[in-house]
């Protein structure tokens, strides 16, 4: 079924082309304050000023045009020439049985469905996730699942840093300082520490340093050793990067890191010079932009003088090796806001070079700590993410344990996994992603405010309530009557609606943050009208009407929740 703002916009606009002449948008938004409506139509003033028009008379003539039978909603005239609708509650009373009997809660699959290409998270292979992977890993996991659930096709990839520099130092370091006891325990961190023992080495000590390239050289020039012990780097990184992909939760369907595409390099750069694209500078080749003011003095480096490639060449191959195999109509990359001069080089280079699909960088902020700098250990060292997982485990059990000790250890460990990895989420998420924020473990662990142990607490409140009633199988009846005769429960039901257009937003702006608002203020609403109104004990005419909305609520916290990548309880 069509979202409202859909609803609205069709009628407004038709109704606004018809009497202007010219087709015009009816820009619905929903109103700063409900007491003037619950949507209002912004176009007819622009409307009005590019014709040249008395916005108020137009606005008349626009609602002249409206056939009652067909807008599900009242309507009035505001201000110089807004359009304030009304929602009616008969009409929100149908829509959400009509809502009830759908498992997608009315979201219909987009009519153009797309193929999206969402590269996130790309760690460096032999080095361990830490707190800077999460905002890319799950803001890129709840994309993917906000645009799969719309009907789109989403290929998920993670780029992993597989190649190149680090590794002649790990092959250095591996077979000179390694502690074989340490590296069986903890691979990553063992690689990571003689990764930076053996750089620290390098920018003192010209033979080490000497050595670090020649490995390097044999390992890209195929010696047998060399790259037999780049593929156990490979092998045990990725098996400890899957173990905290998988306790988020988090899928991908390919693992293509820089070594799947250094075969194209050369390629690449060659066809880009043959097509003007490209040219040697100072021995380098380089891209310009002369005719970009904004990046005319930033050139592109795609080959050191020494004949290297960089991250910029295997960014290039990558885009033309999707574009070839999965022929997407948008490539998202979600990465931190330090890369933004990089993809806009990246996207420029691409057009040039023939390539149509969108190229997106949803970029975000920097998680900080309580001194307002990017968080870190007491050591100075980035938190581990494993670390930062079993912290917010730890804390949640032992929050469970003291509001009910009676709790098995099974039942224990099951809530602390949900409460915390979704505090830990929920956090994130609820942040405009554009936006640093402060990391707080009170915040984030709340029973209230907007937090997801909130959320999964009113979701658990409400199956209590099926349960207390002995209705845990209850089910609506398809042709109920379902009357809206309060201002909670009109509120409750108005917000439940708003559902599709959230969804619609997040996948314009990339920002995860509005479902978490919707699911926040879905919360809020339920409170209020629960607190306004009995359930179980309401008269018969209301009750099922009542139950209704507690249902629905329910499902939409459940779903939305599972949007954002977060898991519910049945009992908290």
């Amino acid at each position: 079924m069509p979202t409202i703002i859909q609803l609205l916009e069709e009628t407004t606009s038709q109704a606004l082309a018809t009497v202007s002449g010219v087709p015009a948008p009816a820009l619905i938004h929903p109103t700063a304050n409900s007491q003037f409506g619950d949507y209002q139509a912004n176009g007819v003033m622009a409307a009005a000023k590019e014709r040249r028009m008395n916005p108020r008379e137009l606005a008349q003539k626009v609602t002249a045009q409206f056939n009652p039978a067909e807008i599900p909603a009242t309507w009035e005239i505001a201000g110089p020439g807004f359009i304030n609708f009304r929602l009616d509650p008969v009409w929100l009373g149908r829509t959400l049985l009509a809502v009830a009997q759908d498992e997608r809660l009315g979201i219909e699959p987009g009519v153009h469905p797309e193929t999206i290409v969402v590269d996130f998270s790309a760690p460096n292979a032999s080095k361990p996730l830490h707190v800077g992977h999460i905002r890319s890993t799950i803001i890129g996991d709840a994309l993917t699942r906000g645009l799969r659930f719309l009907g789109h096709q989403v290929i998920t990839d993670n780029h992993l840093g597989d190649w190149g520099t680090p590794f002649g130092m790990l092959i250095v370091g591996y077979r000179t300082i390694l502690d074989r006891a340490a590296y069986e325990h903890d691979p990553l961190a063992e690689m990571e520490r003689i990764y930076k023992a053996i750089q620290a080495q390098t920018r003192t000590d010209p033979v080490v340093a000497a050595r670090a390239r020649e490995e390097l050289a044999k390992l890209q020039g195929g010696d047998p050793d060399n790259v037999a012990l780049w593929q156990e780097f490979i092998t045990v990184s990725r098996q400890a990067l899957e173990r905290v992909y998988a306790r988020l939760n988090v899928q991908f369907d390919y693992w293509f890191g820089e070594s799947f595409y250094e075969a194209m390099l050369p390629d690449v750069v060659c066809e880009l010079q043959d097509r003007g694209l490209a040219q040697s500078s100072e021995g380098a080749i380089c891209i310009f932009f002369d005719d970009d003011t904004e990046l005319q003095d930033k050139p592109f480096l795609i080959q050191k003088q020494d004949g290297a490639f960089l991250y910029a060449t295997t960014d290039l191959a990558t885009i033309k090796y999707r574009a070839e195999n999965f022929h997407p109509h948008r490539i998202i990359y979600v990465v931190d806001s330090r890369q933004q001069l990089h993809f806009k080089q990246l996207f420029a280079v691409a057009r040039r070079w023939g390539y149509s699909m969108a190229l997106e960088h949803v970029w975000f902020g920097t998680i900080l700590g309580d001194d307002g700098k990017p968080i870190k250990t007491r050591e100075g060292e980035p938190i581990k993410l494993e670390a930062l997982l079993d912290e917010a485990e730890e804390r949640a059990r032992t929050i469970a344990h003291d509001k009910n000790p009676s709790l098995s250890a099974d039942e224990l460990s099951h809530i602390a996994r949900v409460v915390g990895i979704g505090a830990v989420k929920y956090a994130d998420l609820m942040q405009n992603r554009t936006a640093d924020y402060r990391f707080s473990w009170d915040k984030m662990l709340a029973l209230d405010g907007n937090t997801a142990p909130y959320l999964q607490y009113v979701y658990a409140r409400i199956r209590s309530i099926f349960r207390k009633g002995e209705l845990d199988n209850w089910q609506f009846e398809p042709g109920m009557d379902v009357r809206l005769l309060t201002p909670e429960e009109q509120d409750l039901a108005k917000q439940m609606i708003r559902f599709g257009d959230t969804l619609i937003e997040v996948e314009r702006t990339y920002k995860p943050n509005l479902l978490a608002a919707f699911l926040y203020d879905l919360a809020t609403k339920f409170n209020l009208f629960y607190q306004a109104h009995t359930v179980l004990k309401a008269h018969a005419e209301v009750r099922p009407t009542r139950l209704l909305l507690c249902d629905l609520t329910a499902r939409y916290i459940r779903k939305g929740l599972e949007l954002l990548g977060i898991e519910t309880l049945e009992a908290m």
